[in-house]
């Protein structure tokens, strides 16, 4: 299958926005979206957004979480 390989060589040499674009669309073929699932992602996503702006919740860094997770699971 040369001509994957060279569909992915050619796609690889774009800029970053013109290969979301493209790896999007793709991924869709694999996953389709269910626009349920989605509705609920967005109701969580909400209430999670509502819990930071109420300082319900303390925002945490990324650098921190990662830090734990890789303690967690790279020994």
């Amino acid at each position: 299958m040369n001509g994957t390989k060279d569909i992915i060589q050619a796609a690889a040499t774009l800029p970053v926005e013109e290969r979301a674009v493209i790896v999007d669309p793709l991924l869709r073929t694999l996953n389709p979206p269910n626009v349920e699932i989605d509705r609920v992602w967005v109701r969580i996503a909400e209430h999670r957004l509502a819990d930071l702006h109420s300082c319900r919740v303390q925002p945490v860094p990324g650098e921190q979480v990662f830090a734990k997770i890789k303690k967690r699971f790279v020994r």
